[in-house]
This record gives structure tokens, C-alpha cells and sequence, in this order.
């Protein structure tokens, strides 16, 4: 099976410092594989430079077969490759039903037909969203108002309006409850398999990271230090050695 992602040699430096440092990564299609390594390793400018925020100082990211190297974030979104992001910077005082109606239009490039009759015809495909998500019963309150948790299934919610071939969920459970973090991984995972997706991950966990991935890739100083399943990955020295102290 040809992977969905595919990841050479790439590299990002900021003033001669190497943030990442020629990563090789594949991500198999249907699958979810986390991305993880301690504070520094260069996680966040990683996905960066696959959401096309960053351009890269080297190296190749081919998605579907296609190379997306540089190009901006707009175009990377409508090959099918998405981020979460957060709804609280992004939509803070509309309800949270015209959240989603603003993404759906957004990824049919009718953003400007909000207010207008198109703009109401989307509203049924926003609230089966929703009701995907388990928002539904929130719709018309403001999202400033969605407790943390809510906010964070919010902005899924959003990403999932653009119909993603791979989701890049970067710390999904980060700030929240344990119940939250229950809730947000058995969300991931059910919509990864009900839906097809494809998801890479982030994420600050090890308990969600080693209980959910099908492949965990460890990162350090912008380095891949290890690759494997999460056995594998577990039990690797150096893993434990730079980041996780012990074998969860």
C-alpha cells in the first residue's frame, strides 16, 4: 500500500539553527500515527511545514502522490490535508451552528455568502456535523461560551468541514479533564474509522499516544530518533533515555 504522506529529507532552519533536521516520515493511509518528543524536538514547526505555514529549507512532502512542497496553507487545505485549529482566535462571538456553516462555505470558496440564501442551504449539512461531533445541542450558543473541552471538539468540527483525506490534530487533549481527554479520544478514533480518515498526531499524552496509534515516529532536536509501532517504540532506549524516563 502506497503511503498518503510521504516525507524526505525534510528540513527547517531559522538563522542557521535546524528546528527540524531531515525527517523521513511516512503515514500509511487509514491510519493514526503520532508524532511525539519532548519540548523542543520540533513537533510544531514540523507540522508547520506540512500545513505549508513554513516553507522548508530542504527536503520533499508529497501528499496523494503530488508534491505540496511550499505551498501555501489555502492550497495544501483543498489537497485534503488539514489542521485543527482554534475556534476561540478564529469565531469567539458567532454561535457555534454558524461556525461550521462558515468552514463548509469556506471550503466551496462561497465565504462571501454567508448572509444570503446559499448561505442558509449549507445549514443542514453544518448541523449533521454537529450532531457527528456531538455538539448538536449547542448550536446556537456563541463559542466563546463552549467550555474548553466543547471548544476543542469545535474546532474538529471545523477541520472535519473540509472533507480531510489526513487530519493533523496537534495536541488535541492539551488543558483538558480526564473525562475530556476520554472524550476527545474516542471521538479521533471513531471518526478515523467511520470516516476513513487518515489522522497524525501530536500529542503530549503517552497514555492516549501508546493506547490509540497504529505508528508513533519520536522526534529530538529536529531529529527522528525512532520509528515503529508503539511497542517498538516503547521499548526503545533511546526513547526512554531522552523522553519517557520509563517504559510506559
Amino acid at each position: 500500500m502506497s503511503a498518503l504522506l510521504e516525507i524526505s529529507q525534510l528540513s527547517k532552519r531559522f538563522d542557521g539553527f535546524a528546528a527540524v533536521d531531515g525527517v523521513d516520515l511516512a503515514v500509511e493511509p487509514g491510519t493514526i500515527h503520532s508524532v511525539i518528543g519532548p519540548n523542543g524536538a520540533g513537533k510544531t514547526t514540523f507540522f508547520r511545514l506540512l500545513t505549508g505555514v513554513h516553507r522548508p529549507s530542504g527536503g520533499r512532502i508529497r501528499f496523494d502522490g503530488r508534491d505540496i512542497t511550499g505551498l501555501r496553507p489555502h492550497a495544501v487545505a483543498r489537497r485534503g490535508l488539514t489542521q485543527s485549529f482554534q475556534i476561540t482566535n478564529v469565531f469567539p462571538r458567532i454561535s457555534v451552528l454558524e461556525s461550521v456553516q462558515i468552514a463548509i462555505l469556506a471550503r466551496r470558496r462561497r465565504s462571501s455568502d454567508f448572509l444570503t440564501r446559499f448561505g442558509r442551504r449549507v445549514e443542514p449539512e453544518a448541523r449533521r456535523l454537529l450532531e457527528r461531533v456531538g455538539l448538536s445541542e449547542l448550536a446556537e450558543i456563541p463559542a466563546e461560551r463552549l467550555s474548553h473541552g466543547d471548544q476543542r471538539v469545535l474546532e474538529m468540527a471545523l477541520a472535519l468541514a473540509t472533507q480531510p483525506r489526513l487530519l493533523l490534530l496537534d495536541e488535541p487533549t492539551a488543558g483538558m479533564s480526564p473525562h475530556e481527554t476520554d472524550r476527545m479520544v474516542e471521538l479521533v478514533v471513531e471518526l478515523a474509522e467511520s470516516e476513513r480518515l487518515t489522522v497524525l498526531l501530536s500529542e503530549h499524552d503517552m497514555d492516549v499516544v501508546f493506547g490509540i496509534s497504529d505508528r508513533v515516529t519520536v522526534l529530538h532536536q529536529g531529529q527522528v530518533i525512532s520509528q515503529g509501532s508503539p511497542d517498538e517504540v516503547a521499548e526503545d532506549e533511546r526513547v526512554v533515555e531522552v523522553y519517557l524516563g520509563s517504559a510506559p
